[in-house]
């Protein structure tokens, strides 16, 4: 099978517990065997507030998956441009469904890294303990908790956004 063009429609699931968090449409930007780039339009309706930032309307995500990294990379700019910071889900590697969509699975660990760098917080550790991941395939859990801390440890260098080249 051939990589797909970048003119072939694409959408995303998320998937969380074996159900779709949801999906939407997004324009392919890149597909290299390894490392799939897209863009998507804030696909929930309304604000979600993090308290430490606001995902709403008009935002556009560029969004990073691999085929052999256990997170996925989402570059969060505002309507006009302005980048607010990235948010990284820890996910099973990114795997094309059967009915083509990127499928990725959540893990419950995220980080989020301001766009000058200076927050780096680490997000849904309790989700992620209670999920009872590490009981059921614990080698999942050891790659989730090892994308995370390593994910930590780059954004707290200043690796992003060359993570993303």
């Amino acid at each position: 099978m051939s990589a797909p063009s970048t003119s072939d429609p694409v959408h995303v699931r998320l998937v969380k517990a074996g159900r779709t968090k949801i999906r939407y449409p997004a324009a392919l930007l890149r597909d290299d065997g390894t490392h799939v780039v897209v863009r998507a339009a804030w696909a929930s309706e309304g604000v979600r507030d993090f308290g430490f930032v606001q995902f709403a309307p008009g935002d556009v995500l560029t969004e990073h998956y691999w085929r052999d990294r256990w997170y996925a990379v989402k570059e969060v700019r505002a309507g006009d441009g302005t980048l607010k910071g990235w948010y990284c889900d820890i996910t099973r590697p990114v795997v094309r469904g059967d009915d083509g969509d990127l499928l990725s699975e959540d893990l419950d660990l995220d980080l989020w890294v301001s766009a000058d760098g200076s927050e780096v917080i680490r997000l849904d550790e309790d989700e992620f303990a209670d999920s009872g991941l590490a009981k059921r395939y614990p080698a999942a859990a050891r790659e989730a908790t090892r994308a995370l801390d390593g994910l930590e440890l780059l954004a707290r260098r200043g690796g992003f956004p060359a993570l993303l080249s």
